[in-house]
């Protein structure tokens, strides 16, 4: 059997959450409510009538997804590789994302993507192995896993 890489692992969870997050925004648009509400009623001018919460979650989720997809602009530079800045970054969106009721399975799913990428942080697994995400030299699954293997100690 392979290694488990869970820098990929999270990053296909960050994705999922990040996804979440950008449909719970427009949602939110939509139907805008506060999840901790039956608590608190001092939370509802986030929502309406400037629906500045959904706006910050569409934001965050945006930039999860380019970030994590990578958009041109963002592979290789150094927030891409790091693992430390989306340690600083993804407790962020997950916290907006629990505030905002559409939300709450995005920050389960960010709580999950930060769990799994500090796990391979503590374990000295590298941010991102390669550049970009573009295998158009490599020939489909074989030339991926040859890239992998070459890079991977």
């Amino acid at each position: 059997m392979g290694r488990l890489i869970k820098n990929h692992w999270a990053r296909l969870v960050i994705l999922t959450a990040a996804s979440y997050q950008v449909g719970s925004a427009i949602e939110g648009f939509i139907w805008p409510k506060v999840f901790w509400d039956f608590m608190t009623k001092n939370l509802n001018g986030a929502v309406k009538p400037i629906p500045v919460l959904q706006i910050l979650n569409l934001l965050t989720g945006l930039l999860g997804l380019a970030w994590e997809w990578p958009l041109k602009y963002f592979a290789g530079t150094m927030p891409h590789r790091s693992i430390e800045v989306r340690l600083i970054l993804y407790p962020l969106s997950a916290l907006l994302s629990a505030l905002l009721y559409q939300g709450t399975d995005a920050a389960i799913y960010y709580l999950v993507g930060i769990a799994v990428y500090f796990w391979a942080y503590s374990e000295g697994e590298p941010g991102c192995m390669c550049r970009t995400m573009d295998f158009t030299k490599a020939e489909g699954l074989q030339g991926m896993r040859a890239y992998i293997r070459a890079n991977v100690s």
